[in-house]
């Protein structure tokens, strides 16, 4: 028997110990943990890998040519109009991501510092709008938005102007007003959370030291609350970049995104591999783009600092 053998026998756990260690409080975790971990491999990571499968292959007609390819990836990446919607898709998404954020922070601030004993109250009110549907929620601003809506009935009556203004509707600008209200709450809680989690006594000892309640802010209480700045820009940015939905209903022909793309190789164009190979690299370009813009604000706390 040689050495290498013998080491493995030697090693080999004895009945004892194995009983010993499924008692244990590491076994215990890791049986807690592996049903999640196999459903989320299941529901998530399969069908990436599905996807991205699809992504090198071709179609021929109701088939689909295995043999691997990267046609698609050329046409994604080439095609000037599939060009334009992810430019489209990104600044649009970017555009939300921010306004969104610069509007949620203080109200979340707002609701930490001086919602007093009504804070529960206060962010109950701002998840009510998310208690009615989505579609719902974007129809609602098709009819504030639109020729006859209330808007324009408000600048009327107002005097403000004189005729229906048309170009509230049916454009990139409604799609971001329509997407900033949809998902301003999902932005204020995170910034809430993390402001919560500051300690009082920081900015109490930066106005000791001279400290304005301005300097204050961008110091001590910005800076410390960036990981909810953070979740917040990647919770609505990495979303709306693929809202399909929104852009249908209010966009018009000037707010198509590339999930309308998408969605047309899917479907009517029966083009499943070019579909993947859309989807995968909107996942890229929007994995890169959240990637430069934590850095960038990272950057910009501490340059404020």
């Amino acid at each position: 028997m040689t050495a290498a053998a013998f080491d493995r026998i030697a090693d080999t756990p004895s009945p004892a110990k194995r009983r010993a260690w499924t008692r244990s409080e590491e076994a215990r975790g890791l049986a807690m943990i592996s049903p999640t971990f196999l459903y989320a491999l299941a529901l998530l990571f399969l069908p990436v890998l599905i996807v991205i499968a699809y992504s090198f292959w071709t179609q021929n007609y109701l088939d689909i040519d295995r043999t691997f390819t990267l046609e698609n990836y050329r046409q994604a990446l080439t095609e000037p109009i599939y060009r334009d919607l992810f430019i489209r898709s990104l600044w649009i998404s970017l555009t939300v991501s921010v306004v969104t954020v610069v509007f949620s922070y203080p109200i979340a601030w707002f609701i930490s510092f001086h919602g007093g004993v009504h804070k529960n109250l206060w962010l109950f009110l701002v998840t009510v709008p998310c208690w009615t549907s989505y579609l719902l929620r974007v129809m609602s601003w098709k009819v504030i938005l639109g020729y006859g809506g209330v808007m324009n009935t408000g600048l009327i009556s107002m005097g403000l102007i004189d005729k229906p203004v048309a170009s509230l509707l049916y454009n990139s600008n409604a799609v971001v007003i329509t997407l900033v209200h949809s998902w301003a709450a999902f932005a204020i809680l995170p910034i809430y959370v993390s402001l919560q989690k500051i300690d009082r006594t920081y900015i109490e000892a930066a106005r000791d030291l001279g400290d304005s309640r301005l300097r204050a802010f961008f110091r001590v209480t910005l800076p410390l609350s960036l990981p909810g700045v953070v979740s917040a820009f990647l919770i609505v940015m990495i979303p709306t970049v693929g809202d399909y939905v929104t852009p249908r209903l209010v966009g018009g022909k000037d707010g198509v995104m590339i999930a309308t793309a998408i969605q047309a190789q899917f479907g009517k164009g029966a083009n499943w591999p070019l579909g993947a190979a859309l989807s995968v690299t909107t996942m890229i370009l929007v994995s890169l783009a959240a990637a430069a813009v934590v850095l960038a604000l990272k950057f910009i706390v501490r340059r404020i600092k």
